[in-house]
């Protein structure tokens, strides 16, 4: 697939802000994405066959090895946090906090007034399960010595990872909030371990509208038997990383149902992840057609437009993709941050990037912050430019456009010591990006 938000750094080359594939951390479609291999002796980018899928995905795998892992005593689990709706003000009534684990949720405890939860995961917390959530064997945890789980031991039970490893109780876990008529984003717990800072965060709740988009097509549900096979045949070769057997399985899907618009979807990101933009756009642009309120479609379109450059083309799919979903996908404000930074719209550039900082409360994004820091540099709000550039180094100490983030703090510290910049002044002490 095509390299995501969070698979990008922002650099400055001769001059100018760039995005550049760094890590593959992909969100949003129905499947894992496949890692890209640009850049890779031999990529050509070149089509084979008919899923136009290219020849940058690996042909190989590595041998499956088994991690030391030791049965211990497992330590407690702590989570706190709150909820805040979109406008930032606390829900006016107690809000459900569900741990997920492979889909299956499970209530865990509740807010107080102000949105407020604290509770040690696993623990019965004084909350009623409904019928909708776990039937009493408490997923991973368990409640109950029987049933699939009862060889774990029961309640906090299950396999650590050895050291600083993350807990494998929670492999596959987030925490959200429930809530009726509101969507709820999604805290990770995956790397979650027992010593960790409780604190997850901010989770928001989004009231459903009835003119949005989804994060899931409509049209999946009229696919016939003999497509959906085909889709779910895709969707486990994905999990083997059995790409090419992938993009088979999702072309057959769309050629007994042409309306798929979810295997049109993960068949672009396929195409895409091989080096086959131009094919992968024709694919995700027949997914948009078959469902025009499907905003999966736009993140993956502004990607690629993104890989190529072309902030009119990012600043349109992205903007689309917003007014469909504001909500879930905070790459699309930071695509569009990039695309305004480039052409030069400030104010549109700061709205965006403010509003992906926000919704990204899995932090999945920290070049967000390095891109927030060089706005404010260039209105002169050098406080706020070197919070969020201090942000942006504690979030991805180690990221490309670390050493210039350092950089930019050093130019605004000798500027901020000399009683800063006078109004007529022009910015080439802090060398702006233009």
């Amino acid at each position: 697939m095509t390299p995501r938000v969070s698979e990008w750094v922002i650099t400055i080359v001769a001059g100018g802000l760039i995005l550049q594939p760094a890590f593959s951390q992909g969100r949003g479609g129905a499947t894992a994405a496949p890692p890209t291999t640009s850049g890779s002796s031999g990529s050509t980018g070149t089509t084979t066959g008919t899923t136009g899928i290219g020849n940058k995905l690996p042909t190989t795998t590595n041998p499956t090895t088994t991690p030391n892992t030791t049965t211990t005593m497992p330590q407690p689990i702590y989570v706190s946090g709150r909820v805040m709706m979109e406008d930032g003000n606390p829900p006016d009534q107690p809000v459900t906090i569900e741990r997920v684990c492979s889909g299956t949720p499970r209530a865990e405890g509740y807010t107080d007034s102000k949105g407020y939860f604290g509770f040690q995961l696993g623990q019965r917390n004084g909350v009623l399960q409904d019928a909708s959530e776990s039937n009493g064997s408490g997923g991973i945890f368990g409640d109950s010595p029987t049933g699939s789980n009862a060889r774990l031991g029961g309640l906090g039970s299950g396999s650590q990872t050895a050291g600083m490893g993350s807990d494998m109780r929670l492999m596959g876990c987030d925490l959200q909030a429930k809530l009726g008529g509101y969507r709820s984003q999604s805290i990770s717990l995956t790397n979650r371990r027992a010593l960790d800072n409780p604190d997850v965060g901010v989770i928001l709740l989004h009231r459903i509208g009835p003119s949005e988009g989804t994060t899931v097509s409509a049209t999946s549900l009229a696919a016939p038997k003999d497509a959906r096979k085909a889709f779910e045949k895709g969707q486990d070769a994905i999990k083997k990383k059995k790409w090419e057997e992938a993009a088979k399985s999702f072309q057959k899907a769309v050629d007994i149902y042409p309306d798929y618009a979810t295997a049109w979807y993960e068949l672009g990101r396929l195409q895409a992840a091989g080096g086959a933009p131009d094919t992968a756009r024709i694919s995700l642009e027949c997914a948009l057609k078959a469902d025009p309120k499907f905003a999966a479609p736009y993140v993956e379109l502004a990607s690629l437009e993104v890989d190529a450059k072309k902030w009119k083309e990012v600043a349109s799919f992205s903007d689309k993709g917003i007014r469909l979903d504001s909500f879930d996908y905070p790459e699309l404000f930071f695509y569009n941050a990039a695309a305004n930074y480039y052409l030069r719209n400030q104010d549109a550039a700061e709205k965006s990037v403010r509003q992906a900082i926000k919704l990204d409360n899995n932090h999945r994004f920290p070049q967000a912050s390095y891109l927030f820091g060089l706005i404010l540099t260039q209105r002169r709000d050098y406080a706020s430019a070197a919070e969020q550039f201090r942000d942006f180094l504690k979030l991805a100490p180690d990221a490309q456009d670390a050493p210039a983030a350092k950089q930019k703090l050093e130019q605004i510290a000798q500027i901020t010591a000399k009683g800063g910049v006078p109004p007529e002044a022009k910015l080439d002490e802090i060398k702006q990006d233009k």
